[in-house]
C-alpha cells in the first residue's frame, strides 16, 4: 500500500470534528477505498481542551493555522474554518503555494476568490476541491464537473439554503410569521444568531457563483448575482401562493443567454412561486436540491440534506479519497486559465411572468388606475384575485402576469406605488417552472 496521506484539518468546529472521528474511526474503510492510509496529522483549533468526541490525543496543534501548510508531514490541507478573508484565506494560498492539496467546505472564499485560488492549485499541479461547499451531502459538483461533461447546460436552479427552506416550509404549514419561524429556526440550530447570511440569501448567493462557474465554464462572479431574502415574505403571500396553486421558494437560478463566449450570464437569488407539480416544490424542511436543464441530457434534479455535520463531513471525506487515488480535476470543469472572463446578463433583460399583491384603498376607479399604468407599460394580466367591498378598507388586489420583461414589470410597479390608493409596498414574486 503506498505511503500514508498526511491530513492537517483547520478548523475544529462541527464539521471538523466529525471529519476528524471519521478518518479516525473509519481508517481501514477509507485506506480501502483510497489504496492507501488517509490519517489526520495536525489540527488546528482556538480551545485545546474541548471535548470534540473524538481522541486528538496523538495529533500535532498549531495554534497558528497557517503554519499546517509548512508542515512535512502534511500532505492535504482540510479548510473549515470559513469566512472570505483573513486566516482561510492565508491558509489556503499558502498550502497551494507549497503544493499541497486542499479541501474546502468554505463557499464564501471561494465565491470571492475562486477564480485565483484555481489558478494557484494549477500552477502547482494539486487539486482545489469543494464539493461540501455547495449543497451539503448532495454531490453536485461531481455530478456537474464529470456526469455533464458532455452536455451543454443552459441553466441551474436550486435551493441553496436549508435554513430559508425550513422558515418558509413551516410557515406555509402553520400560518406563522416569518419572525415568529425565525426564532423557532434559531432555538433548533438551523440557523444562527445573526441569521443574515441566510435569510438575506447571501449563502444561496455563495455557492450560485460556484455553481455558474462550473456549469458555464467562467470566471467566478459572485458581484454580479442579485440577491433577494425571504424577510418580506408574509403569511399573504403564502396562502395565495397555495390558491393559485404555487409554493414559494428561494431559489438560486443561472442560466445562459446565447452561444460562446460573448454570451451573458444570468445569476439571481430571490424567492420565487414553484407549482405545485414542479419536483423542486416537494423539497421541504431543510432539504436542499439542484435542477440542471442541459443538452442532450434534458433536465434531472438531486435532492438531500444540503448542511449539518454528517452530510458536510461525508463531502469532504469523498474530496479527500478523490486526491488520495489520484482522481484530480480542475475546480472549475476546465483550466482555469481558460475559464471565459464573466459577462453578467442584467436582471432587466429578464423575461417571466410575476405575482404581484397589491394592498389598495377599495374605492370605484383604482382598477382603471392600475390596469392602465399595466397596459402602458406592456404588462398583460393573465389573472387577478380582488377581495373586499368596504371603501374605507385596506384590501389585497393579486395580480399574475403573462410572461414580460423585468424592466417592464419594475416600471409598471413604479408607478403603481406612487398611487394614493396604494398603501403599503407592492409585493412581487417571480414564477418560475421549476
Amino acid at each position: 500500500m503506498s505511503e500514508v496521506l498526511g491530513i492537517g484539518i483547520a478548523g475544529l468546529g462541527t464539521v471538523g470534528a466529525e471529519v476528524a472521528r471519521l478518518i479516525t474511526e473509519r481508517g481501514d474503510h477509507l485506506a480501502e477505498r483510497a489504496g492507501r492510509p488517509i490519517k489526520v496529522v495536525a489540527v488546528s483549533a482556538r480551545d485545546r481542551t474541548k471535548d470534540r468526541g473524538v481522541d486528538l490525543s496523538g495529533v500535532a496543534w498549531e495554534d497558528d493555522a497557517v503554519a499546517l501548510a509548512a508542515r512535512d508531514d502534511v500532505g492535504l490541507v482540510c479548510e473549515v474554518i470559513g469566512g472570505s478573508e483573513g486566516t482561510a484565506k492565508e491558509l489556503v494560498e499558502a498550502a497551494l503555494d507549497a503544493g499541497k492539496s486542499v479541501v474546502t467546505a468554505n463557499k464564501a472564499l471561494l465565491a470571492h476568490h475562486g477564480t485565483d485560488l484555481a489558478k494557484r492549485a494549477e500552477a502547482k499541479g494539486v487539486a482545489l476541491a469543494y464539493e461540501a461547499a455547495v449543497a451539503g451531502g448532495i454531490p453536485i459538483i461531481r455530478a456537474l464537473r464529470d456526469g455533464f461533461v458532455a452536455d451543454r447546460v443552459r441553466r441551474v436552479t436550486g435551493i441553496l439554503n436549508g435554513t430559508c427552506n425550513f422558515i418558509l416550509t413551516v410557515m406555509r404549514e402553520t400560518g406563522r410569521a416569518f419572525d415568529d419561524v425565525l426564532a423557532e429556526a434559531q432555538e433548533l440550530g438551523y440557523a444562527e444568531a445573526d441569521p443574515s447570511f441566510d435569510v438575506d440569501g447571501v449563502d444561496a448567493a455563495h455557492k450560485l457563483a460556484l455553481l455558474t462557474a462550473l456549469c458555464f465554464g467562467r470566471e467566478v462572479d459572485f458581484n454580479s448575482v442579485h440577491i433577494e431574502g425571504i424577510r418580506r415574505i408574509s403569511p399573504v403571500d403564502i396562502s395565495f401562493a397555495t390558491e393559485l396553486g404555487y409554493k414559494i421558494k428561494l431559489l438560486g437560478v443561472a442560466e445562459i443567454d446565447g452561444e460562446g463566449e460573448q454570451a451573458g450570464v444570468s445569476q439571481r437569488v430571490h424567492p420565487c412561486m414553484v407549482p405545485i407539480s414542479a419536483p423542486i416544490a416537494g423539497v421541504e424542511d431543510v432539504f436542499n436540491a439542484v435542477t440542471v436543464e442541459a443538452d442532450p441530457v434534458g433536465s434531472g434534479m438531486l435532492q438531500g440534506r444540503g448542511a449539518g455535520a454528517g452530510p458536510t463531513a461525508s463531502a469532504v471525506l469523498g474530496d479527500i479519497v478523490d486526491i488520495a487515488t489520484g482522481r484530480m480535476a480542475p475546480a472549475f470543469g476546465r483550466p482555469a486559465v481558460s475559464l471565459a472572463p464573466a459577462k453578467a446578463a442584467p436582471l432587466s433583460a429578464h423575461v417571466g411572468s410575476f405575482y404581484i399583491r397589491l394592498m389598495v384603498i377599495d374605492k370605484p376607479g383604482v382598477l382603471a388606475d392600475i390596469t392602465g399604468i399595466l397596459r402602458d407599460e406592456h404588462v398583460s394580466m393573465e389573472s387577478m384575485i380582488q377581495r373586499g367591498r368596504d371603501p374605507m378598507e385596506m384590501v389585497p388586489l393579486v395580480l399574475v402576469t403573462h410572461e414580460v420583461a423585468e424592466s417592464s414589470m419594475q416600471a409598471a410597479l413604479a408607478k403603481i406605488s406612487a398611487l394614493d390608493v396604494v398603501v403599503e409596498e407592492p409585493a412581487m414574486i417571480r414564477i418560475v417552472e421549476g
